[in-house]
Formats: C-alpha cells, structure tokens, sequence
C-alpha cells in the first residue's frame, strides 16, 4: 500500500483566472470581451509588499506617476471562459499581441467569425523573453450543455475589474454545488 493512490492527481486549482501553461491550453470564450489598459503597483499591507493590478478602459486615463517605466501599461482583454483543462469557468486575460492579433483576425474571417462559436487552442513554449504563442481555431462544435448550465447558473460582472473588486463577488450560487448537482443529475 502505497501513501497516495496509484490513480491519485492533485485537484485543479480554484484560481478563477485562467493562465497559460506550457503548451497547449484550450478554452472556449463565453461571454463578450472588455478591453482596456494595465499596470502593476506594488503597495504595503500589514508590513508586506503585495502586486496589484490597476485598469482603466483608455489609456489617456492612465496616471503616469503610477507605473513603472520599465514595465508600461499593456493593453488588454478580458473575457470568460471555459477553460478545459481545470473544468471550470474562469476570467481570461489577455495581454500578448500575438495571441490578440490572431484572435481578432480568427472573428474578423468569414470561416470562423465570433470566438464563443468554436474552441480555441493556444499553445505556449519557451520562458521569459523567449515565450512563444501560437494560437489555433478548433472546429465549431455546440457548446456542451452542462458548461452552458454552469455558465448560466453564475454572475460575473467583468466591470469590476476597472474598479479594482473581484468580479464574482456578487455571484451568489456555490459553482461547486452546482458541479455536484449536474454530476448528480448524470447518474
């Protein structure tokens, strides 16, 4: 007998943002996106120094006396997803031209159109400066219906992120009660 179980795998985490791994990650978009600018600051609490991101919809609103010059405001999206890989849904944010460039050209096409109509695969290689992504349109399947409930059984206003709160605060339904009720209704 061993200290764990042979078929043991650590749980997905309970992040709500999802991040790119090395890589494929594949999600598939749910909602509109907003977009805006953002930077980091670093504030004290309690004797501690802790990150935090700041986010204005123009950049003309960004107070320049905040930001480091080494690290500038990058310009972002930010949109929900169904993320595949940790079988939740989360906020995605997106601040790597490449992957924007090729999103936008994938909704701009006639073949593909609107990314919540189809999967999306990026895949990341390489660290630090030598990162790499690519980005790849899976073919137009439905949405699963059990993701679709998920989905809709949440409230996720991504205006909070301007404001600097936590835009599933005001959810009011337990996402993992939700998963257990759907596993239930499978059997």
């Amino acid at each position: 007998m061993s200290f764990l179980p042979d078929d043991y795998k650590v749980p997905a985490g309970t992040n709500n943002y999802m991040k790119f791994e090395q890589g494929e990650n594949v999600f598939r978009v749910l909602s509109d996106a907003v977009t805006g600018w953002e930077w980091w600051t670093t504030e004290m609490r309690e004797g501690k120094e802790y990150r935090k991101p700041n986010r204005v919809a123009e950049e003309g609103a960004i107070p320049v006396e905040e930001y480091d010059e080494e690290q500038p405001p990058k310009h972002f999206w930010a949109f929900v997803v169904w993320n595949y890989t940790d079988k939740r849904v989360q906020i995605l944010e997106i601040t790597q031209r490449t992957i924007q460039h090729s999103v936008r050209a994938l909704e701009k096409s006639k073949g593909w159109g609107d990314p919540k109509g189809f999967d999306i695969s990026v895949t990341k290689t390489g660290d630090k400066l030598e990162t790499k992504y690519s980005v790849m349109p899976i073919p137009p399947i439905p949405l699963d219906k059990e993701i679709e409930k998920r989905y809709a059984a949440m409230t996720i206003d991504l205006e909070k992120l301007f404001v600097g709160e936590d835009p599933f605060k005001d959810d009011t339904v337990n996402v993992d009660e939700v998963a257990e009720a759907i596993e239930k209704g499978k059997k």
